[in-house]
């Protein structure tokens, strides 16, 4: 098998759903020649998304689903579905996105003949053929502050790549990686339940010597946030951050790190009660409940 494609489900069968049929559009001679395979990984969303899957799933070749018993997360899930994959390089792929090329399969033949890449990510783009942020620098107290300043709202931080280039990570929307690396290093850490794994498993592979470089030649649309809401995704950032600086980086960023968040916590839940917005106090208590 050349390339496994690991997508999750939760809850969410009709964008798993649209995100497979549009990968058989592309794909379907390398699924029935069995090069190419997905591995569905639904997490524990119920008995009516199974059942719903395994149907869809039936109609093509060297497609599977998996049942958690549990949402586990995506970390978690994400290494459910690389431990029965076959392929020699696996692409954790978002359940929201829609595949519009080949470009996939050009990225694990980048792969195939560059051996000095480990990790190769892509492109992803709005449904509208605008670029979404997909690649960024390692989390340092610099970069930590310019997140929470929301600087990457204005996009202001990623740089527009027109060819292949060495960079720190890439989003897990759309992330590619050769299997043995996976394995070798453990998948993604599962003490993250979802946000930052991608970050951190791509500074872990710093740390050994791979390296992680950006396909830009890729046609991926991305629903942003289409599995999840933003409040979920600022509590996890939050506590995740939290994490990879306990884990990576000394105390003392660790220290000043808890500080900007409790900081900004802090002004957006007096914004909040200011202005009575029950959204702002719920979802900024909850992220600072370290």
């Amino acid at each position: 098998m050349f390339l496994s494609i690991i997508t999750l489900n939760y809850k969410k069968s009709h964008l798993t759903i649209a995100c497979l049929n549009s990968l058989q559009e592309q794909f379907s001679e390398e699924f029935k020649k069995g090069e190419i395979e997905l591995i569905i990984v639904d997490n524990a969303s119920g008995s009516e998304d199974a059942s719903l899957l395994k149907k869809e799933a039936g109609k093509y070749k060297n497609v599977s689903v998996i049942i958690n018993k549990e949402n586990a997360g995506f970390a978690k899930g994400c290494n459910l579905g690389a431990a029965s994959a076959k392929g020699k390089y696996l692409l954790f792929l978002n359940n929201d996105t829609i595949v519009k090329d080949d470009g996939i399969l050009k990225m694990a033949k980048y792969l195939e003949e560059h051996s000095e890449a480990s990790i190769l990510g892509g492109q992803l783009s709005n449904f509208d053929g605008s670029p979404q942020p997909s690649v960024d620098k390692f989390y340092t107290p610099l970069n930590a502050l310019l997140l929470l300043l929301g600087i990457q709202r204005f996009d202001l931080r990623n740089k527009r790549y027109k060819a292949v280039a060495q960079v720190d990570w890439v989003k897990g929307g759309l992330f590619m990686v050769r299997s043995d690396i996976f394995k070798k290093l453990a998948g993604f850490d599962e003490n993250i339940f979802m946000y930052i794994e991608d970050m951190e498993f791509c500074y872990r592979a710093d740390l050994e010597g791979y390296k992680t470089y950006f396909y830009p030649q890729v046609a991926v649309h991305h629903a942003h946030q289409g599995s999840s809401s933003r409040s979920f995704a600022i509590v996890n950032i939050y506590k995740n951050l939290l994490y990879f600086y306990k884990k990576h980086r000394s105390s003392g960023e660790y220290m000043l790190l808890k500080s900007l968040l409790l900081a900004k916590a802090g002004l957006l839940i007096g914004v909040g009660r200011l202005t009575g917005n029950k959204y702002l106090v719920d979802t900024y208590r909850e992220a600072v409940r370290f």
